[in-house]
């Protein structure tokens, strides 16, 4: 009984993680409309294509009713000649339908591939565009799903999907005008069976859109697990967790693979029921219509033979229609989903009338700043304090006092519930966040290295920086020795996340990345808490060289770090309860210089 809770919880919290996902519509044709919007950059290989179904539309009941010309006429009158020309051009019809099939399926592969190159790129750009608030609440699994899966199920959609189905139905179309001209009374008859089709694809399409709506969701709960399995692999294997991580994947899974089984049987059961559907159909036209021809009803057999051959090219497409349904219901799952995420607006970004920030000279002031993640509960109260050009300021204070939400307003991380963030003057909220970026260097306690060579992460900041320069800049933080000793030198590998190198090494890129920047506010978020004591001497003394100059924002627990700070404040759940100098506080006796005393003597 004391499990059973539990377990339903994690199973509701499971569900509603993709809740806020978008609902799936069977066929929803303003999906439709604005996924083709895609292809207007194409417009001269769009029509062509489109060109190209219209005559491959018409070329297959075109070679049937050749066919069916060619048996009526010629052999019914034993004319050798004109069975022979009959089938020369029946022949040149062949070959030009060939023809027409492979352009169409280049244009249908050039224009999916063009449509899927231009969204990726508008999915990933909308992305970077998303303020930090997003990525917080955002799992990275689910933005991979859209980025993949995503994408290709539109991609199927447009080289295949569309197109391949404007052909069956342009083929159904001309096959019905051609059954109409042979015997419009059969045609009737057909005309009368049809409701029977559209119910029984109106059953089954509803029933694939429930069951591809929760695979959809179950594979991106399974990537989203996956993502961060990968991510956090080392608390995975810290606290022995693999073969839990494992099971729940194992249920994740078998979970994707229940509602894919579900989709495929029903689709198993609905292709083989409409193809029966359609012989039975058939058989019933061939009754009716061989009754009429033999009690003189219709013209005659010839117009009757061409009628069954137009018959066949009239029902074998919905067959096709059914299997393309299937894939269609998958894109326009994925066009839902990923369409969802275009339109989510960020929930704030610099106002239209927002003017490049100039070249500053570093001054930093907070006035009246509240702030919280959340409005109705602030993080933040009222904060007054203002920093002069090149001063270090240290912010101290326990877990959750508000030092990171600080240091995200100053970087425009995040704006202000109330009052203003000034640099030298100019409120933060009227300045594009890019140019205030430009001047800026950050450096954090979990220094983040891209996958590449040891000079290219330090060229991030300044990416036109030549080798000359990533030296220099190494050389000035007096730690050129830590880098040149590796394996390689500057050109070694970092691996993923820097995971090849030590904790002081990538600490070091970073330094020496905001050093290259040439930043006039500089912040640095517990950047030296996780280096051990010999290497930090070394960082130390690089940080010096890396604020001097430089006004900056210093967030740390070792007290090393800002004992030659020029202001130090202190705070307690998002107040400001102190201020003043290292020395100051401690004379003062307050909560600084109890947190002092604390580390100092290891307490």
């Amino acid at each position: 009984m004391s499990t059973a809770k539990p377990l339903r919880l994690l199973t509701h919290v499971r569900r509603r993680d993709d809740e806020d996902g978008p609902r799936q519509r069977p066929l929803d044709f303003r999906l439709i409309t604005r996924l083709f919007s895609y292809t207007r950059p194409y417009a001269a290989r769009r029509n062509w294509l489109v060109l190209c179904v219209i005559l491959r539309s018409i070329q297959l009941p075109a070679l049937t009713w050749v066919l069916a010309a060619v048996i009526k006429g010629p052999v019914a009158r034993s004319d050798m000649s004109g069975v022979a020309w009959g089938a020369f051009g029946f022949a040149l019809l062949a070959i030009s339908t060939q023809i027409v099939m492979h352009f169409r399926q280049r244009l249908a592969l050039e224009l999916g591939e063009s449509v899927v190159f231009d969204l990726r790129n508008a999915l990933f750009a909308h992305i970077q565009r998303q303020p930090m608030s997003w990525f917080h609440r955002t799992r990275v699994g689910r933005v991979i799903s859209r980025m993949g899966s995503d994408i290709e199920d539109l991609r199927v959609g447009v080289q295949e999907i569309l197109f391949v189905s404007l052909v069956q139905i342009g083929q159904m179309i001309v096959a019905a005008a051609a059954m109409l001209w042979y015997d419009w009374t059969l045609f009737l008859i057909v005309l009368g069976l049809a409701p029977v089709i559209f119910f029984i694809n109106r059953h089954f399409h509803r029933r694939l859109s429930d069951t591809l709506r929760a695979m959809r969701e179950s594979f991106s709960r399974v990537t989203a697990t996956l993502a961060e399995s990968v991510v956090g692999i080392r608390v995975t294997q810290g606290f022995a967790r693999q073969d839990e991580n494992a099971r729940m994947f194992h249920d994740l899974a078998e979970d994707h693979g229940t509602y894919n089984t579900q989709v495929l049987r029903t689709h198993g059961l609905f292709l083989p029921l409409l193809d029966l559907s359609n012989q039975v159909f058939i058989a019933v036209l061939l009754a009716i219509g061989g009754w009429r021809a033999l009690s003189g009803h219709s013209t005659d057999v010839g117009d009757l033979v061409g009628f069954f051959f137009m018959a066949g090219l009239f029902f074998s497409p919905i067959s096709v229609l059914g299997n393309q349904y299937n894939q269609a219901m998958t894109a326009m799952a994925g066009a839902e989903r990923l369409f969802a995420l275009l339109d989510t607006e960020p929930a704030w970004s610099d106002p239209p009338d927002a003017k490049p920030l100039p070249p500053i000279a570093g001054r930093v002031e907070f006035d009246g700043v509240t702030f919280g993640y959340d409005p109705k509960r602030p993080v933040l109260h009222n904060l007054n304090f203002a920093v002069e050009p090149g001063q270090t300021v240290a912010l101290v204070g326990h877990t959750g006092s508000g030092k990171t939400s600080i240091i995200n307003l100053i970087s425009k991380f995040y704006l202000p519930t109330a009052g203003r963030v000034l640099i030298d003057g100019h409120d933060l909220h009227d300045v594009t966040g890019d140019s205030l970026h430009a001047q800026m260097g950050i450096v954090l306690q979990q220094n983040f290295l891209f996958h590449g060579a040891v000079a290219e992460n330090i060229r991030v900041g300044r990416l036109g920086a030549s080798d000359e320069e990533v030296l220099a800049a190494v050389q000035k933080l007096d730690c050129l020795d830590l880098l040149q000793n590796l394996p390689e030198g500057f050109a070694t590998r970092v691996g993923e996340r820097g995971v090849l190198l030590s904790a002081g090494q990538r600490q070091l890129i970073c330094f020496a990345r905001a050093l290259l920047a040439d930043p006039r506010i500089l912040i640095l978020d517990e950047a030296t808490s996780s280096i051990d004591t010999q290497t930090e001497a070394r960082l130390q003394r690089a940080l010096a060289i890396l604020l001097r100059g430089r006004t900056s924002f210093v967030v740390a627990h070792r007290l090393s770090t800002i004992r030659h700070a020029d202001l130090v404040l202190v705070l307690d759940q998002g107040r400001i309860i102190e201020r003043g100098t290292h020395a100051t506080l401690l004379a003062a006796g307050g909560q600084y210089a109890r947190l002092y005393r604390r580390f100092a003597t290891g307490g």
